[in-house]
């Protein structure tokens, strides 16, 4: 294990011999980091916080901090991240409330840039990308691969659909469907991220199924319970319209339309 000598790592806490922690970096004694993890100069980690294997935590980021919801009471919580996720400069993870289940869970993969913020209850998948100043309010829910851009902010309660894409700028205040892309105050649907889905490997086939989707659900014109069911009734055999109708029929905040 590399540990600068300015480093101060709590007695309790669990680091792999591969670990590296660089000067004045501060770990509490919760926190568990796994194999081939860097953490930068001056980065803070602490509460009950566990880190997997081969993540880059860059100076000055705090990870675990309490969160800043005036209802938290000072309840043992939990931060828990994957594996290869990059965590830029003065990026802020806070760890859970009992109210939401008391787990901020971060998948694999992920890119943090600078001053991103992931609030306390977030549920955040794989392969996503957080610019510069994206912001999350408490409970937000994120599917796997999801980009949002620098200074967007996602109200608390709300969720992002997989391979979304939320432009700069954006105040996302209700659910955004997976595939689709989002921009505005307050933010709203502009079209199908066909290039995200095309970089992950949807087919030609599969991205136009997704248009004909976005088609009947808005902009035919159609009551939404109507444009579920004929969307059910043409396409639903197809998974990537599964996901769709799933992601729909299950909001609780309301569709970004």
């Amino acid at each position: 294990m590399s540990v600068h000598p300015t480093a101060v790592v709590a007695p309790g806490a669990r680091l792999h011999p591969t670990v590296e922690v660089g000067p004045y970096a501060v770990i509490g004694p919760q926190v568990t980091i796994g194999a081939g993890t860097t953490v930068g100069p001056h980065a803070v980690i602490e509460g009950r916080t566990r880190l997997g294997e081969r993540n880059r935590v860059f100076q000055f980021a705090s990870v675990g901090a309490q969160p800043q919801d005036l209802k938290y009471a000072g309840e043992d919580s939990a931060l828990e991240i994957g594996n290869e996720n990059r965590i830029r400069e003065f990026t802020t993870l806070h760890k859970g409330t009992t109210g939401g289940g008391g787990v901020t869970r971060i998948g694999d993969r992920n890119l943090f840039m600078a001053y991103a913020h992931v609030a306390h209850d977030c549920q955040v998948g794989n392969g996503c990308v957080f610019a510069n100043a994206a912001t999350l309010g408490g409970h937000v829910e994120v599917g796997d691969h999801v980009i949002l851009g620098g200074l967007a902010a996602v109200h608390q309660h709300t969720r992002i659909g997989r391979h979304a894409f939320v432009a700069g700028g954006a105040m996302v205040v209700m659910d955004v469907p997976p595939f689709c892309t989002a921009q505005g105050d307050r933010a709203e649907l502009v079209g199908v991220n066909s290039i995200g889905l095309a970089r992950h490997g949807f087919s030609e086939e599969q991205i136009a199924r997704v248009k004909e989707a976005y088609r009947i659900l808005f902009r035919s014109k159609l009551p939404l319970e109507e444009a579920v069911e004929r969307l059910r009734t043409e396409l639903g055999d197809q998974s990537e319209i599964q996901v769709l109708l799933s992601f729909i029929t299950t909001t609780q905040r309301g569709l970004t339309r």
